[in-house]
Order: structure tokens, then C-alpha cells, then sequence
């Protein structure tokens, strides 16, 4: 059988499927040669269609095809993805987001669109993503009509998927003549929501609506396909983190943060203090919060067929998403100083503190305690049109033309800018105390004696941050592809395609650097912060029940506290800025080539067998606004804020060039088991901020120093060698076993450096000679709270030193700002600049089952992947490591039952511990590993009639929690609770 007649089989069963209609099948008889016709739809209809895709597929190959029109597995993109062997998800905001295929992260996975290769923008908390990545919560599934996941290579794949290139499919009129509508609603009960401040609460109920109308006209020669989905959900997550990661050393080191060595001053205030050869972490901070979400996503899709004659079709097409995320939080939170401290430790040789207290006065020098909040929207939009001929000349000889132009776009929805925080702050923090002996990291807080509660009236808003972010990623690419048949069993494939992708990342930040107290606590009335507890948020994770736990915190309303602080400072200063401080613009130019030949044959046995080769050549062109630093101001005790000034302009150019071959083999041992064999060479591209042009330094820099970034787009993409092997055994309808075996040898991986740097040759004023002078005569210990008091008392009015006027309410601690000076010492920046300088290897097993157990309608479907790697992380070494993120074993299993009217579907997913970067939210390097998870979803579905559908699910039905840690399991990095959400709905569909 040719080919291309393999596929148009493979294709009319799947789409067949998907709009509702019979498959008519030989059913092989002794007493009669009639044909039956066998309907199969639902689970069984999807997992039969899907197990199709895999065995009829060139290299190795699995899907996901629709259960009926509008109706996929799950209702996000990636919690179905999952359900296939080798694929595991990153989650955001409660649900799939990403995906890691055979241990290789979301950045090195290629997504297309019926073909195209799509672009992608996000946007993190403090700026625009740098990653390539996919963001799969953007899609609703309903349009969907099938995903195919290629991990192997092909020829005539675009480059840029090592790990597997991922096509997500929709349908199309003229591949089913006729009238097809499908529409449906569901309304969502997501009970996180309920788990919140009331200031923070959504709907508990929130709508879902979709549909679909397929049309043909003209004698079946014009086509039309109109999708749409709205969807809304109200959502909550508390959240216990420590945020700016955690400070390592080694048990002989003295340094800042340091704990006492063996028999020095405070030593005796240790238990199990670690080994001179350990590492032990001491934290940044610690705290708490509580989050409310509003997410609205809005699909659609339009599709335009025409075939003039039986030879040519074109279609025209056109898809839009767009989600907007709106969020509020309040927390409490407490930064550590490293002062005289008290500490109980783990065993080595990596150690890590179940006890670590800090000893404050709360009386003479109180700290800070921090109940910030956060208000903001981002908008993610995505928008492709597309323009596609297909031309079959001959019955041999055909050409197809493919132009798309395609654009993601992340950016603020709200005044206040993508990322708008308020610090507040009441002074009144005495000794602090953090127990990591349980997943839930307890606070405790001692207050100034006489004060059992936190008082409004010492409470004031210090600094702020808003930040306006800005991503925009646009491809155009245009394909030529063909195919010539010579016989019924060979063929040869050959095409050329220009791609034009332009990256842009941008950012401004309006900061207030006022940490500290300003004195101005009398401006915000007492009734606009809301006494609240601590303990409830957090019910689900273990430790939350410690008695010592400070269970008390103010929450407030945004907008109300905001504006009083605006009427202090000027509005100005809380308000994001349309000016952007960093823009960086990369241009990636490709032009490819490919040709494959194909061939089947019989040696004894069946067999068919591709080979192919692709040339890829791309030019690089980066062009970066960053702004300068004039000098660093010291304005609380470990907030050193830079002094920005204009910005410039710095242009750096790349190039590469590749020959990609592939090889794909396989032979049919019998009718039901197959054998596969496949070769090939992929490349994955340097993520953005890699290869972006300009030096950038981080905006705070803290008493030991700064960080920054800097781009190299002279960087080579990561070329992997892949080999497969794979053993497949169909043993009943709808039921097969398979197991396989992959490799990855990855060169060019890209490590991260720490250069140490001294851009703009700015003063330290933490450094300088007024520290010194503080230390020597008033502050042996170089207690930050006491260097600052010194020099404001004494040095008032002198270069550099301007003090605010005492404040009454906090006389023993003083506050303004100390310049740094010419003469004190140059402070040393570590910049992160990528690099290529290693190759590793990974290597794994799939395996798979699917099971139906006759006409029973029941069914089960479960995968293992196993997957290694030679480059893991030491957790013992504390300098900078290259180890493969996202690496990790993961298993499925779905069970079911269907018959003519009720369908239910079980379907757990396990993801085992795996390293989720390499440097924490300090930026320094430091492990963090996000611990092994499984949630389980349940959906059902009856058939009133043939028309109509209810249906019902819930999605991490156990309750779930998420929790990552660094170095040791007790360092913990967050813990997140959320809770199960619960649908309800029905679907009506009519047609042909």
C-alpha cells in the first residue's frame, strides 16, 4: 500500500471519528461474505483511533483524537497530553500548562498548528518570559480535534522539538461533507475559591460555553467550520514560600549569613551544627500567602474550504485566543538579617535547619513585619491566519503551498501594570523563629511585651514595585512542499520553507524604595487593615497545626491603599510606566530544505523503511535597549537600590547551519506485532534572554553584592542524537502492548556562567568607610540595623548620608539614605552569561497497555516512562551546575466504562521529583526540585438521546498539594494548596 493511501486511511478513521460518524469496517466471516458496519465513538472510539495513529505512523508516534465533535478527554490541552507515555506537565495556576516529553523540558518541544509552527509569549512576576515553551492553558479543548506527539525525527518537520514535536489538529468541512454543530455549557465550582479573604473571593460558580458548526455546499465543493468557547473560572492558591531562595555554605566557612564555628560566641545556641566538610543553607525569608484569580478565555476559530475541482483544495483559516488573568493577594512575610541566631540542623553532608530563629529586639530595634499585597492583569493573545493549496497534479504527483502568519502577545490588562506589589508594614517584629521540620514552614513572632496583637495603627505602606511587562513573538513562515509516488510502495517527499521569527521582551518598573519605615503610619485610617488569621488557608498541608504558628495578618483592599499612598507620594509613583526601561528584539531568519524517500518491501516479512535528510541554516540578530547605573543607594537594611539612568542601544548578530538526517525502519513480525527501529538528528534553539543582546543588572543589590544577566546570540542551538526502538503487539481490537527504548546525546547544552563583573564601577555604600567606622567603634557584630543607626546619628548632613527625622514611634530605629561615595569599594556584580559547554546523554523505556475487556464496555490504558541521565545535580556541590531540568519518571492509568448511554472515566497521573531549575528566586545557584505529585480526575458522562449529553467531572478529586524544595527536603522552596474543582454541564449536537 502507498503511503499516501496509509494516510488518507489512518485520516478518515480519525476524523470520522470526531464528527460523530460510522466507520464502515470489513468484519471477516467464514459463513459469509457481507460486510458489517461497526460504529465506534466515545472512550473506546477515541482510544481505538488514537492506538490507529500509533501503529499506521512513520517513527515512533502517539495521539489523542477527539471522543466526538466538541469533545475532548480533558478540558485543558495538557492534563490530556499527560495521558500519553512520556509526556509529563508543568502546571500553573492549578492546571496544565507545558509539557516535558522523555525528560526534556518545555523549551525544547516544538508545537505546531495543523502543521505550523506557532509562536509563544508569557510573562513571569517580575518580567517577560525568556521561554520558547508553549503555553497549552491558552487553547480550549472543544476545537480540538486531535494532537499528535512525533518523538522521533522527520525531515519534514520545522526544527526546533528535541524532546518531540507536538501537532495539534482541528477539523476540516470538507473532510466531512455535511452539517455538523455541537454546543455545550458547563458551569465550574472551583472550591479554592472559597478558601479565601472575602476581599479575595471570585464566584463560586462560574460559566463555561462552546460550539461548533461544520457546513458544506455546492455539491460538497465549499466548506465552512466556525468554532467559539468562552470560559470564565474563579480560583484560589495559598501559597508558604521561601522566595528569595537560601543562602549555602560550607560548615568551615565564616562569611555573611554564616552560622558560629564550634566554640565561638553563639556556638552554644546550636544543635547538631553541620560537619566542617557539609553544605548547609541557611533561608533569605520566609513567608505566607493567600491568592485570588480570575481567569477568562475566549477561542475561536474560522475555516474556509473550497475545491474547484477533484485536484485542488484550498482553505483558509483563521484562530484567536485570548486569556486574561486577573489576580489579588495579601501575605506576611519576614526577612532574615543573619544576626545572632539560634538553630537546630539535619544530619550532613547536606544539612539543612528543622529550627532557625533570629534574635530581634523588640523593644529597641524592632524589625519589620511585612503584609504586603499585590494586584495586576496580564492578557495573553495569540492570533494565526493561514492560507493552504493543495494540488494533486497526477495521481503520482502532487505540491502543496502553506502560508501562515502567526503572533503571541503577553502584556499588562490593568492600570497598575502587569505586577503591582505594595509593601506594608508594621514595626513591631521582635525574635523570629522558622520550624522546617513539616512540609508547612511555621512563623513564629515574638511582639513587644504588652502588645499580644498587631496594631493598625503602626501600620504604613513602604516600598512598592509596578511593573509594566511586555512580550510579542510573530512568525512567518512559508512552506513548498511535494510528493512523487514511483510506485505503489515507494515515494519520494521534498520541500523548502522560509521562516521569519521576531522575539520581543520589555519591561519598565516604577519603584519606590522606601523598605523601611517611613513614618507616616497616621495617613491609613486603622479600618483599612483587616485583622485576619494565618492557620485556616493553609488546613491541607502538614505542620499548619503548630501551635507556635503567628497566626495573625492584616489584609486589605488594593485599590483603597494604594490610592492613600498615591495621595502621599504622588500618584506617579504607583502607577506602571508605558516607558520601557529594558527592550530587547531578536530576529531569527531560517531558510530549510528537506527530501525523504520512502519505500515498502518484503524480505520474508513486510517491511517499510524512510530516510531523509534536512538542511537548516539561521542568522540571528539581536538588538537590546538596557539602561545604564549612576550609583546604589542604601536605603533599609539589605536593600541597596540602583540609581537608573538613560538608556542605551548594543546590536550582536549569530549564525548557524545544519544537515539534519533521519532514518526510520520497521517490519510486521506477524499481523499483530510490529517492530520499529529510528535514527535522527534534531536541534533545539537557545531560549530568549540567552542569545538577547545588552547587559542588564538586577535593580536591588544587597550587602555582599549584585546579579545581572547578559545575552550571547553567537550561542549554537543544542544538538541531540536520537535513536529509538520500539515493539508493538496488537493483540485484540482496540488492545495492544507496546514497549520501547529511546536514547538522547545532547551536545552544545547550554550552561550558565557566573562571571564576576564591575559594570559602571559603582561605590558600595555598605562597604565603604562609614560601615567601617560604625563596626569599629559602635557595631562589632556589623548588625545592619545598628551600622545604619551609627551612621545616621553621626554622620547626618555628610556627604552622602541624608536621615529622615526620628520617628516617635520608633525611635531606636533610624531610617533615610546612605549614597555611595567615591573611595569606598567598587562593588562586584555576578552576570549569568550562557554559554555552550557540555553534552549529556539520556536514555529511557516506555511502556504502554490498552486493554478492552470485550463487550463489556470496560477498558483500562496505563503507561510507565523510566528515564536516566548522566548529568544530575550534586546537592553537595554549591558552585554552578549543568543537570538536565524537568527529568523524571512518570506513570498513567486510565480505567473506564461506556455503554449506548453512560460513560465513566478514572484517570490518575503520577509525575515523580524532578529538578525544576538550577538557581533560585535569589538567583543564586541553588537546586529546586518539585516533589513527586499525583492527582487524580474523575468525568461522566448519559446520553439523554442521541442529541443530548450530561456530563459531569471533577479534577484533582484528592486534593492535592504542590510543594518544591532545594538542596534537602527540609529547605523548602513553596508549598501550594489549592483544592478539587467540580463541572457540570451538557452538550446538544445535530447534524448529517
Amino acid at each position: 500500500m502507498s503511503d499516501r493511501a496509509f494516510q488518507r486511511n489512518k485520516v478518515a478513521r480519525a476524523i470520522s471519528l470526531i464528527l460523530g460518524t460510522a466507520v464502515a469496517l470489513p468484519a471477516v466471516s467464514q459463513q459469509t461474505t457481507e460486510l458489517e458496519e461497526v460504529v465506534v465513538t466515545g472512550i473506546r472510539g477515541s482510544l481505538t483511533s488514537s492506538m490507529e495513529l500509533k501503529r499506521d505512523s512513520q517513527g515512533v508516534m502517539d495521539g489523542i483524537v477527539a471522543e466526538d465533535i466538541g469533545k475532548f478527554p480533558d478540558t485543558n490541552l495538557a492534563e490530556s497530553m499527560q495521558r500519553v507515555s512520556g509526556v509529563s506537565i508543568d502546571r500553573s495556576l492549578g492546571e496544565g500548562s507545558k509539557v516535558t516529553v522523555r525528560g526534556v523540558g518545555p523549551d525544547y518541544n516544538l508545537v505546531l498548528l495543523n502543521g505550523r509552527q506557532m509562536p509563544a509569549s508569557a510573562l513571569l512576576d517580575t518580567g517577560a518570559s525568556a521561554s520558547r515553551a508553549f503555553d497549552f492553558a491558552n487553547l480550549a479543548s472543544e476545537s480540538i480535534s486531535a494532537i499528535e506527539v512525533y518523538k522521533t525525527s522527520r525531515a519534514a518537520t520545522p526544527t526546533g522539538g528535541i524532546g518531540a514535536t507536538v501537532n495539534i489538529k482541528t477539523a476540516r468541512p470538507l473532510d466531512n461533507p455535511g452539517l455538523h454543530t455541537s454546543f455545550g455549557a458547563k458551569g465550574v465550582m472551583d472550591t479554592s475559591v472559597d478558601n479565601l479573604p472575602s476581599g479575595l473571593k471570585g464566584d463560586s460558580i462560574t460559566p463555561e460555553v462552546s460550539g461548533i458548526y461544520s457546513q458544506t455546499f455546492g455539491d460538497d465543493k465549499f466548506g465552512i467550520a466556525l468554532s467559539a468557547s468562552y470560559q470564565e473560572r474563579d480560583f484560589g492558591f495559598n501559597q508558604a514560600s521561601v522566595g528569595n531562595g537560601w543562602k549555602s555554605f560550607a560548615g568551615d566557612e565564616n562569611n555573611w549569613g554564616t552560622i558560629p564555628q564550634a566554640g565561638a560566641p553563639g556556638s552554644e545556641r546550636i544543635t547538631n551544627r553541620p560537619d566542617a566538610t557539609d553544605t548547609y543553607s541557611v533561608p533569605q525569608n520566609l513567608g505566607y500567602s493567600v491568592n485570588g484569580v480570575e481567569r477568562k478565555r475566549t477561542n475561536g476559530q474560522l475555516t474556509l474550504q473550497y475545491a474547484p475541482t477533484d485536484t485542488i483544495t484550498t482553505t483558509l483559516d483563521y484562530t484567536y485566543s485570548e486569556n486574561k488573568i486577573a489576580q489579588q493577594r495579601n501575605e506576611l512575610s519576614v526577612w532574615f538579617n543573619f544576626g545572632p541566631s539560634t538553630s537546630t540542623w539535619t544530619d550532613g553532608p547536606v544539612a539543612a535547619p528543622l529550627i532557625y530563629s533570629e534574635a530581634i529586639d523588640a523593644v529597641a530595634a524592632p524589625s519589620d513585619l511585612s503584609m504586603g499585597g499585590a494586584k495586576f492583569a496580564t492578557k495573553n493573545e495569540n492570533n494565526s491566519v493561514g492560507f493552504n493549496v493543495e494540488w494533486r497534479a497526477t495521481d503520482r504527483f502532487g505540491l502543496a503551498f502553506d502560508f501562515h502568519d502567526s503572533s503571541a502577545e503577553s502584556g499588562p490588562d490593568s492600570p497598575y501594570g502587569s505586577n503591582a506589589v505594595l509593601g506594608v508594614a508594621g514595626f513591631f517584629r521582635g525574635t523570629t523563629t522558622a520550624d522546617f521540620s513539616k512540609d508547612f514552614p511555621v512563623i513564629s513572632v515574638q511582639l513587644p511585651p504588652g502588645m499580644t496583637a498587631i496594631d493598625p495603627a503602626r501600620t504604613e505602606v513602604t516600598g512598592s514595585s509596578f511593573r509594566n511587562s511586555y512580550m510579542k513573538t510573530e512568525i512567518q513562515q512559508a512552506q513548498l512542499s511535494g510528493n512523487l509516488d514511483f510506485t505503489d510502495e515507494s515515494r519520494l517527499n521534498f520541500g523548502v520553507a522560509l521562516t521569519d521569527l521576531k522575539n520581543r521582551s520589555a519591561y519598565s518598573n516604577v519603584q519606590m524604595d522606601s523598605w523601611s519605615s517611613n513614618g507616616d503610619a497616621s495617613a491609613y485610617p486603622d479600618d483599612v487593615w483587616r485583622a485576619d488569621t494565618v492557620r485556616h488557608y493553609f488546613d491541607n498541608i502538614s505542620g499548619s497545626g503548630n501551635p507556635n504558628l503567628f497566626n495573625q495578618f492584616f489584609t486589605f483592599d488594593f485599590e483603597t491603599v494604594r490610592n492613600i499612598a498615591a495621595s502621599v507620594d504622588g500618584d506617579e509613583n504607583y502607577r506602571a510606566s508605558p516607558i520601557f526601561q529594558v527592550d530587547r528584539r531578536v530576529q531569527e531568519e531560517s531558510q530549510s530544505a528537506f527530501v525523504q524517500y520512502s519505500q515498502e518491501w518484503e524480505w520474508g516479512l513486510p517491511m517499510q523503511g524512510a530516510v531523509g535528510l534536512r538542511y537548516e541554516k539561521t542568522d540571528v540578530t539581536s538588538r537590546s535597549l538596557v539602561p545604564t547605573v549612576t550609583g546604589i543607594n542604601w536605603v533599609a537594611n539589605n536593600e541597596f537600590p540602583l540609581v537608573l539612568g538613560p538608556g542605551i542601544y548594543e546590536q550582536l548578530e549569530g549564525d548557524y547551519d545544519y544537515v539534519l538526517p533521519s532514518l526510520d525502519f520497521a517490519v510486521d513480525l506477524t499481523d499483530s506485532v510490529k517492530l520499529r527501529a529510528s535514527y535522527g538528528q534534531s536541534i533545539g534553539r537557545p531560549l530568549w534572554d540567552q542569545i538577547q543582546g545588552g547587559r542588564t543588572v538586577d535593580q536591588i543589590v544587597r550587602i555582599n553584592g549584585g546579579t545581572g544577566n547578559q545575552g550571547n546570540p553567537g550561542l549554537k542551538p543544542l544538538e541531540s542524537e536520537n535513536i529509538d526502538f520500539s515493539l508493538e503487539w496488537y493483540y485484540a481490537d482496540a488492545s495492544y502492548l507496546s514497549v520501547g527504548y529511546f536514547r538522547k546525546n545532547i551536545d552544545n547544552y547550554i550552561g550558565t556562567t557566573l562571571e564576576t563583573q564591575t559594570p559602571y564601577d559603582l561605590h558600595h555604600p555598605g562597604q565603604g568607610a562609614y560601615f567601617q567606622e560604625a563596626v569599629a567603634n559602635a557595631c562589632p557584630t556589623a548588625e545592619l540595623t545598628c551600622v545604619r543607626n551609627y551612621i545616621f546619628n553621626n554622620h547626618d548632613g555628610d556627604p552622602g548620608v541624608d536621615a529622615d527625622p526620628i520617628n516617635p514611634e520608633n525611635p531606636n530605629v533610624r531610617t533615610g539614605i546612605i549614597s555611595g561615595l567615591p573611595g569606598d569599594p567598587i562593588v562586584t556584580f555576578g552576570i549569568k552569561v550562557p554559554a555552550n559547554q557540555k553534552s549529556a546523554s539520556l536514555d529511557g523505556w516506555e511502556l504502554n497497555v490498552q486493554h478492552m475487556f470485550g463487550a463489556t464496555g470496560f477498558g483500562v490504558s496505563a503507561n510507565y516512562t523510566l528515564v536516566d541521565s548522566n548529568l544530575t545535580y550534586d546537592n553537595h556541590n554549591r558552585g554552578e551546575q549543568f543537570a538536565l531540568e524537568g527529568l523524571s519518571d512518570a506513570a498513567n492509568v486510565v480505567a473506564f466504562y461506556e455503554n449506548d448511554r453512560f460513560q465513566v472515566r478514572a484517570a490518575y497521573n503520577w509525575r515523580d521529583e524532578f529538578l525544576a531549575a538550577r538557581f533560585d528566586g535569589g538567583g543564586l545557584p541553588n537546586p529546586v526540585y518539585t516533589e513527586a505529585y499525583g492527582q487524580l480526575d474523575v468525568n461522566a458522562s448519559y446520553n439523554w438521546n442521541d442529541n443530548l449529553t450530561l456530563m459531569a467531572e471533577a479534577i484533582n478529586l484528592t486534593d492535592e498539594i504542590y510543594r518544591q524544595h532545594s538542596r534537602n527536603s527540609h529547605q523548602v522552596i513553596m508549598v501550594q494548596q489549592t483544592g478539587p474543582r467540580f463541572m457540570v454541564g451538557a452538550r446538544y449536537k445535530f447534524g448529517d
